[in-house]
């Protein structure tokens, strides 16, 4: 087993481990099968580091796990729980939703005005706050399942699965729609994606709907037609 965690943030290297959620979060679980690609004080896109760290792994096999600085791992079991769900799909994350429609702008939204996806077809659980306990804990269905899209706050996948097929993320995207766009891609080449119990906590709720959000979407649209 071999895990390399790709994140990106403005931090510095050297405050990392005390200045962000993931980096306290690393700091208590000193898996010797664990590693580190940090992309410090950035500026880049996710897309491009992401990237990177995928070429990278064309000589160092592993598994890859692009995630966000924010997000506070509560499981020290989480290791085990992402290994046993890439037994079972090629990508995972920790919710999504089992459809994808024409036009759709999130995971969760059918469209701009936030109309939510119909309960039968959202799968996972995300909690949110500044740590534990969370300030609350949403809920979207049963978990396990497998879905055509995927939340990037969290996503993971075999290196040897992505180069295979060809998969890199669109670097057109700087922070939003990269996670829709490289679902899209997943399932257009025949990958399997599904969700994990994997608990964590997220500090940030998103940027729908902002101008950097609305650019994005234009360029995801332009790109796909629906």
């Amino acid at each position: 087993m071999k895990i390399r965690m790709v994140c990106a943030t403005r931090v510095e290297a050297a405050s990392f481990a005390t200045q962000t959620a993931l980096g306290r979060s690393l700091a208590l679980y000193p898996f010797p099968f664990v590693e580190l690609r940090l992309f410090a004080s950035n500026s880049a896109g996710l897309p491009f580091c992401y990237n990177t760290a995928i070429r990278e792994a064309a000589s160092d096999p592993c598994t890859l796990v692009f995630v966000h600085d924010d997000v506070h791992l509560l499981d020290f079991f989480w290791p085990d729980r992402l290994t046993s769900g890439l037994r079972a799909a090629q990508v995972v994350g920790i919710a999504g939703c089992r459809r994808r429609r024409p036009r759709q702008v999130s995971w969760r939204y059918t469209d701009d005005l936030r109309t939510m996806e119909q309960a039968a077809n959202l799968s996972g659980a995300i909690a949110h706050g500044a740590g534990w306990p969370a300030t609350g804990v949403s809920y979207y269905g049963p978990i396990g399942a497998e879905v055509q899209i995927l939340d990037g706050v969290l996503l993971a996948a075999q290196s040897a699965s992505l180069i295979a097929a060809g998969i890199a993320f669109d670097e057109r995207f700087d922070f939003h729609f990269y996670d829709l766009d490289f679902c899209r891609q997943c399932t257009d080449k025949g990958l399997k994606l599904a969700t994990v119990p994997l608990p964590l906590v997220h500090e940030s709720g998103g940027g729908f709907g902002t101008p950097s959000w609305s650019r994005g979407r234009d360029a995801y649209l332009t790109k796909w037609g629906d």
